[in-house]
């Protein structure tokens, strides 16, 4: 069967990503990266599941809940898309709630915490099942630049339609749209996205509220990255990353 220029790229960008998933982060940054999240969460009051806070011991005295975790992607989430430079590319997340894609009688859909610090960004990406809200749920102000292409991946010129808060906006590819505290975007399927802290204006947590994730075979990057990183161990891990329950 032939295959078309888009799943072909894709499924380049999918072998590439395998071998980026071989770069390495050091726990110590991983776990500096989960204390600066959990300061924030304080700061503004959001206290997470009693399984946000488990130790890797815990996990192996619940094996029943790991599990659900785990087939869930549910729990803490820190990487640097396979770049090596967490401070300019990548992002904390913590998964609060979530189905599983294809299964009909789970949750049709999930929540997430994700912590940007100044400089960092997430790479453009669009998801194809998961149509999602973004929200800055505290913080400083939350950017988010969107991009359409063509089945060549060629940039599309056209403005592309968001809605925010009930309003539909038309917004330039890759013009920065600008959320303040409390204000959110529906973001389409299939459009790709990237999003990031306005400079000056200090670290967000922002929220994701959306259909379900499946971060293994649901997000499409425009570039290669390793969407999971192998970890250094230079000191303990205070929680584990999902998927390493």
């Amino acid at each position: 069967e032939r295959i078309n220029n888009n799943s072909l790229h894709h499924m380049i960008i999918s072998i590439i990503s395998i071998f980026d998933n071989l770069s390495s982060m050091k726990r110590s940054e991983i776990n500096a990266a989960i204390n600066t999240a959990k300061k924030m969460m304080d700061e503004y009051n959001w206290t997470l599941p009693e399984w946000g806070y488990w130790s890797k011991e815990d996990y192996k005295d619940k094996p029943e809940i790991s599990k659900y975790l785990k087939d869930h992607q549910m729990g803490w989430d820190v990487t640097d898309f396979g770049k090596d430079n967490f401070n300019s590319q990548g992002i904390t997340l913590f998964c609060i709630r979530n189905g599983v894609q294809g299964v009909k009688d789970d949750k049709p859909y999930a929540e997430k915490l994700l912590f940007m610090q100044e400089g960092q960004e997430i790479p453009f990406h669009s998801h194809k099942v998961k149509l999602e809200d973004i929200i800055n749920r505290g913080g400083g102000d939350l950017a988010i630049e969107f991009l359409e292409v063509d089945k060549g991946f060629r940039e599309l010129q056209k403005e592309i339609d968001v809605l925010v808060d009930g309003q539909t906006l038309k917004i330039q590819p890759l013009k920065p749209l600008i959320l303040k505290r409390g204000q959110s975007v529906t973001v389409e399927r299939n459009v790709y996205h990237k999003f990031y802290a306005v400079e000056g204006t200090g670290m967000v947590m922002a929220g994701e509220v959306s259909q379900v994730n499946d971060d293994n075979k649901d997000n499409y990057f425009l570039e290669p990255v390793g969407r999971f990183s192998d970890i250094e161990e230079d000191e303990a891990a205070i929680h584990l990353l999902w998927n390493e329950i």
